[in-house]
């Protein structure tokens, strides 16, 4: 046994964990006490990475197709990159540099971001790189630079604690940020005069707790910010000394938000005036406000100004540069940080340097050794699918990022991979819905495999060390891209291009990283891997010489722009890029579940993290769902102007009239359609050129399918996903998840409105086994279109497909799960009726994962009269990572305790 600090590799909090490990295998990880980013502490996602820790679902080998109509082949690695590089010179030859693109991810370390961005700008020549960052925090670095003249966060954590009103804004804190979720409990019950506000259209787990939720309607945050602004001035809130001496712009701003009364925001935003007041008073008397916020403000076509308008109000009031003030912004992945850090966009160069500023390009250049970087913006991401949809993209290379299902308009998304003459994609699971797309894969290294630095939302900056070797022949990107650079190089005959990629460890990419900082906002000059291993994470900047890193900036009151000065943006009210009509009328948003990341290429190996939410749910307000004769379950077709998909339907407290939820994660690899994303538009905020990923107008009709089949397997469910998932696009509506708590059972629901084809049926009971006749059991009722079939090993039902009609689908799930022994149900299995045998009864949605409390053991205490501490003592849930707590409480208040 060995064990090894790292991070985790979900969100941008960056907690510390410690991985352990057997015989050169992830067996655990905890979390590292150590951590100045959680003490210790993990959100369910966390406390379950090493389950994830398989290969099952792993790209393990190089594999190249050259013909799409033909299955990939594998290859060496001198193979596989002899190959790509030949495609790379023979494309930048035939048609320029700016035939070629890169699409990298926030999910990089800091090394591989750097040499990627090299690679593009210093040795093709082609500023063609961005990443699925632009998609998540394009617009909190464009309100920065807008409102304090840098791309930095400039509060920290521990504000948390030393703030007296938290302004919580377009994030569901308790399932995107957990652990800091966690922090903010804790700072309430230890000072009950803290006031929490929350801003958000849905009443999210984060609004439940909050003193104040503003419901407002999608988009109108700049209105309600505005109008917080009014309300201050009108109340003699603002600090004028502050605004004098280190702002500029404010009269402009104080004269549009003249117009934005109380009166006339409540009736832009759908909520009241005088909750309006009270959030501006509570923000302005405190003296010590922190801001959250994340996707919500930036996932629109007009982000930067939500970014901006909301640190206007911090800037007015002088809440800034001082412990328990300031406007942080969440980073939606664990190093969206540092790929900014490293110019890793498309208008970025290395250390915040702009792209559009020759002398930042020439300083650029000569520390690369190059002649020139090219001097106009690349493609964005939108811009970069699009440009590869009409052709002027040739090849694109892809890096640890899914975009055939995080991209908007998925229809012109997957045409564009469609129409590429060539597509790489550098990917650790082979499981991903770009892969059906890509003609070289390349494996990668993933979490636990890679040596290199990441920093979180507080601009803390950690060393990752690699707890094991990575599986088959995957490597770490840097290696994969520093290896193509060479040849390339030497295969364009570059000059001076054979010393531009020198690198022997991912050390030498961090120290040359860190010698582009010099003299920088981001100066970390004094940083080094053993200095990181010594005193641990550090905050930049962190210049030669320094003791520490900086918590908090503009302490000082100067600001990195022209004047010295901080500069008010000022901001208007505009509507959302779409508008619902008679058509699309309802409000369609997309969001985070609690226990599943992004495209649960990873989270979706681990059986316990479906138990919250098993499937894709679209969640409507229950007076919607009545009036258009829809109950929970029902097969609904939700459709936009670009596309639709089809999703069962819940009621959900959280929703307004006139507004839906579907979570971001659901894809092609576990439903019939792209998810959310076949749903949302490509429009996007002209100075961030992120895309508007918040919000749709929609439709929902309901599809009165009455046939239905569901699969049950027990054992192998793992390796048996990628051959599931290329059955789903035959079904008119299919979801493939997991179930367990220890042992996954793969789980399959079709419907439709007739019965799929026999030879169908044939091909998922061969995949399940349930096609031997020695080992199997079935009953047909063909009168009734209903059949079972059973597959016992050793006396236990390990699979099952019951078709025609399902009610007893949720049962016979868990008692699989629970290891069911057949002579328990051999009546039922050759019985008539489908329903569960008298006394079988199911468990409910899991509510706690750490210690597998269900949501129906829990009502059952609380019909005892049991308190959140007697929950706690009792079922122990809530015990561990916390994460349930928020929907305990929730439960709770609904039963007045």
């Amino acid at each position: 046994m060995a064990e090894v600090k790292s991070t985790c590799c979900y969100c941008g909090v960056g907690c510390g964990v410690i991985i352990s490990t057997d015989q050169g295998q992830i067996v655990g990880v905890r979390g590292d006490p150590d951590h100045p980013a959680n003490f210790g502490r993990l959100c369910t996602k966390g406390a379950n990475l090493h389950r994830s820790a398989v290969t099952d679902t792993r790209l393990l080998y190089p594999e190249l197709r050259l013909n799409r109509l033909e299955a990939r082949e594998k290859l060496d690695w001198d193979e596989a990159l002899d190959y790509a590089v030949d495609r790379l010179a023979t494309t930048i030859r035939q048609h320029g540099p700016d035939s070629v693109a890169f699409y990298v991810s926030g999910q990089l370390l800091t090394e591989g971001y750097y040499v990627f961005n090299k690679l593009a700008k210093g040795l093709i020549g082609t500023n063609n790189i961005d990443t699925n960052s632009r998609l998540c925090m394009s617009s909190a670095v464009s309100g920065y630079k807008k409102t304090l003249g840098m791309d930095a966060p400039p509060a920290c954590y521990d504000d948390i604690e030393q703030a007296k009103c938290i302004f919580i804004a377009g994030s569901n804190t308790a399932y995107a940020h957990p652990i800091l979720f966690r922090r903010i409990e804790a700072a309430r019950q230890a000072n009950p005069d803290l006031k929490l506000i929350v801003v958000d259209p849905r009443r999210t787990d984060t609004a439940a707790v909050a003193d104040l939720h503003l419901s407002i309607l999608p988009g109108t945050d700049v209105a309600l910010f505005n109008a917080m602004l009014h309300v201050l001035l009108w109340e003699g809130l603002t600090d004028t000394n502050y605004i004098r001496r280190h702002t500029e712009g404010f009269e402009a701003l104080k004269e549009t938000v003249r117009e934005y009364t109380p009166a006339v925001a409540a009736e832009i935003c759908g909520i009241a005036a005088h909750d309006i007041i009270l959030a501006a008073k509570w923000f302005g008397e405190s003296g010590d406000t922190l801001s959250l916020y994340c996707q919500g403000l930036n996932q629109s076509s007009h982000g930067t100004d939500k970014n901006a308008a909301l640190i206007n109000l911090h800037l007015a009031t002088g809440q800034i540069g001082r412990a328990g003030s300031g406007p942080l912004s969440l980073t939606g992945q664990m190093n969206a940080m540092g790929g900014r850090e490293v110019g890793g966009m498309a208008n970025l160069l290395p250390a915040h340097r702009d792209m559009t500023n020759p002398e930042h390009r020439a300083e650029v250049a000569q520390l690369w050794g190059v002649e020139r970087i090219p001097e106009q913006q690349g493609k964005t991401a939108v811009e970069m699918f699009e440009a590869l949809r009409q052709g002027e993209i040739k090849l694109i290379w892809i890096v640890c990022t899914n975009p055939a299902l995080s991209m908007p308009d998925q229809t012109k998304v997957r045409e564009a991979l469609e129409k590429a003459e060539f597509v790489i994609l550098q990917e650790a699971y082979r499981t991903t819905e770009t892969v059906p797309y890509a003609d070289l894969l390349l494996p990668a290294a993933s979490w636990g495999e890679k040596e290199g630095t990441i920093t979180n939302s507080e601009r803390r900056i950690t060393h990752l060390n690699p707890a094991r070797t990575p599986p088959g022949a995957a490597r770490p990107d840097w290696e994969i891209a520093t290896d193509v650079a060479r040849r390339l190089a030497v295969k364009l005959k570059s000059p001076g291009g054979e010393t531009l990629f020198p690198y022997s460890c991912a050390e030498d990419i961090f120290n040359e990283h860190r010698a582009t900082t010099h003299g920088r906002d981001l100066d970390i000059t004094g940083l080094s891997y053993r200095l990181l291993e010594e005193r641990g994470p550090q905050q930049w900047p962190f210049p030669a010489q320094a003791v520490r890193g900086k918590a908090r900036l503009y302490e000082d009151g100067h600001f990195p722009t022209a004047t010295g000065r901080a500069r008010f943006a000022n901001t208007r009210y505009q509507s959302t890029a779409e508008q619902t009509d008679a058509r699309h009328p309802f409000h369609f948003n997309s969001g985070r579940l609690r226990d599943q990341w992004h495209g649960m290429s990873r989270t979706g190996t681990v059986a316990r993290l479906f138990s919250h939410v098993e499937e894709p749910l679209l969640s409507m307000n229950s007076e919607d769902m009545q009036r258009r004769g829809l109950k929970d379950g029902d097969i609904t077709r939700v459709s936009s102007k670009r596309g639709f998909c089809t999703v069962r339907i819940q009621a959900s407290q959280e929703m307004r009239p006139g507004q839906v939820f579907l979570p971001m994660h659901w894809g092609s690899q576990s439903m019939n359609s792209p998810g959310a994303n076949a749903l949302t538009l490509s429009t996007f905020d002209p100075t961030s050129f992120q895309p508007e990923l918040k919000h749709a107008a929609v439709s929902v009709e309901k599809l009165p399918w009455q046939w239905q089949m569901v699969a049950l397997r027990r054992y192998g469910a793992l390796s048996l996903l990628p051959r599931v998932q290329a059955l789903l696009a035959q079904f008119q509506h299919a979801t493939l998840g997991l179930y367990g708590h220890d042992e996954a059972v793969l789980v399959l629901r079709v419907a439709g409105d007739q019965a799929i084809a026999p030879e169908l049926i044939e091909k998922i009971d061969q995949l399940l086994g349930l096609d031997d006749e020695d080992a199997s059991i079935s009953y047909q009722d063909t009168k009734r279109g209903i059949s079972k079939r059973i597959l016992v090993d050793q006396g236990e039902v390990v699979a099952a497909r019951l078709t025609g009609e399902t009610a007893a689908r949720d049962w016979l799930k868990e008692m699989i799960a629970a290891g069911l022994p057949f002579e328990q149900i051999r009546l039922w299995a050759l019985a008539p009726l489908n329903t569960p045998p008298v006394g079988g009864s199911t468990r409910g949605k899991i509510i706690c994962n750490c210690k597998n409390v269900s949501e129906q053991e829990i009502l059952a205490a609380l019909d005892q009269g049991t308190d959140l501490a007697g929950l706690q003592d009792k079922l122990k849930c809530g015990t561990e990572c916390g994460s349930c707590v928020p929907e305990i409480k929730r439960m709770l208040d609904s039963r007045g305790k």
